[in-house]
């Protein structure tokens, strides 16, 4: 189950003994905190910019006299961003919108006296500068990884590498100040899934989807993955052994359905004569090998398949070559379904929040329900 840091919603979840993994965007929301909170430099600026968005907010005379120094300088006709303490992402959208129109903010700040003290100096430009040359990068990730409509999970173990290797890796042209953001960001990331329970999951989540599976496994690591997915594999069907039982009548069925509906039997069909390869034909029974030997054969032929292409969707993938890894398939199912972050599940919250208002509290359970289901599916 993925959550957010909260003790409560952890300790549940020990008590039950589930597995829980961290949300994403809350453990990078933490990241970035981290790497600004101690640094002066950085508060100096954002505060400038918070009092600079805020003096234009109350001030329709400050916002038509931008607008003017927008079209006067060239500038895009933006207004400034207001950030939510709890999204970092709208704190670098405030910025970058800043140093996007600092040449009309500044022009109309320093027409008036009481608001010359806000003029960002050279000293606060370089230090958003440097902010979003670090930070910028990370918002991409955070909007892919924050999807419900799609597998994100196996994601994480190839973001945390791409974030190692380039994205957060310190550059030449990087000032001081973006490097120091970067290691603080990678040390905080790195510290969090490092933890053998979380590396477990996210080992298996990617090992399962065919565009990744051994790319990110060491040799060594390889053989101890595939023992582990066989026996969770063998302890799920123990579980529930219809799970197999519906994936391979799905195959079976398949052409005895296509030749029914193609030609469909006559009545005075004849009694057809046997073929020469049914006195060939082994009983089930002595061909049948043990489950665990099914298993592993599958999964040696899955890490052999073709793998696809980055933009191939891998639920479509085992819903078309499930039938040639039954087994398998039933725990790629198991772990594919967990998201990345706990975003979808925050977004339906906000969509009961706004059903159940002061004005309509008096809606039963089964009403709310409903309501939130079609607010979130239409």
């Amino acid at each position: 189950m993925t959550t957010d840091s909260g003790s409560n919603m952890i300790k549940a979840l020990q008590l039950n003994n589930w597995k829980n993994l961290g949300c994403f965007g809350h453990r990078l929301h933490n990241a970035i905190e981290r790497s600004v909170q101690n640094e002066t430099r950085i508060s100096r600026a954002t505060g400038v910019c918070k009092k600079i968005v805020s003096t234009f907010s109350y001030s329709w005379k400050k916002q038509k006299a931008l607008m003017s120094a927008q079209i006067e300088r060239g500038l895009p006709s933006h207004k400034l961003i207001t950030e939510s303490a709890t999204r970092w992402g709208s704190r670098l959208q405030m910025i970058e919108r800043v140093l996007e129109q600092e040449k009309a903010i500044t022009q109309v700040l320093a027409a008036d006296k009481k608001t010359r003290h806000l003029v960002p100096t050279w000293q606060d430009i370089m230090a958003l500068e440097s902010v979003t040359a670090a930070l910028k990068p990370l918002q991409d990730f955070t909007d892919a990884l924050s999807g419900e409509a799609y597998v994100s999970v196996s994601y994480l173990k190839p973001v945390i590498h791409l974030l190692n290797t380039e994205i957060l890796n310190p550059k030449e042209g990087d000032t001081e100040l973006t490097q120091e953001i970067k290691t603080k960001v990678l040390d905080y990331l790195n510290s969090k899934y490092t933890d053998p329970a979380t590396d477990e999951l996210l080992t298996m989540a990617t090992f399962l989807d065919p565009r990744f599976k051994t790319m990110y496994l060491s040799p060594e690591k390889l053989e101890e993955i595939k023992v582990r997915a066989a026996s969770e594999t063998e302890a799920l069907l123990e579980e529930n052994p219809a799970l197999v039982l519906v994936e391979s009548s799905l195959v079976e069925d398949q052409p005895e359905r296509e030749g029914e509906t193609a030609t469909a039997p006559l009545p005075s069909a004849k009694k057809p004569k046997k073929s020469l390869g049914s006195f060939f034909k082994t009983s089930s029974a002595s061909a049948s090998c043990s489950q665990k030997q099914i298993i592993e054969q599958e999964l040696n032929s899955y890490i052999l398949a073709m793998t696809p292409d980055g933009e191939t969707d891998p639920l479509e993938w085992w819903r078309f070559h499930g039938s040639h890894f039954p087994h398998v398939s039933c725990l790629a199912k198991k772990y594919l379904c967990i998201p990345a972050t706990s975003s979808p599940s925050e977004r339906a919250f906000s969509t009961g929040g706004n059903v159940v208002t002061c004005s309509r509290a008096a809606l039963k359970p089964e009403m709310v329900n409903r309501l939130v289901f079609l607010a979130q599916n239409l």
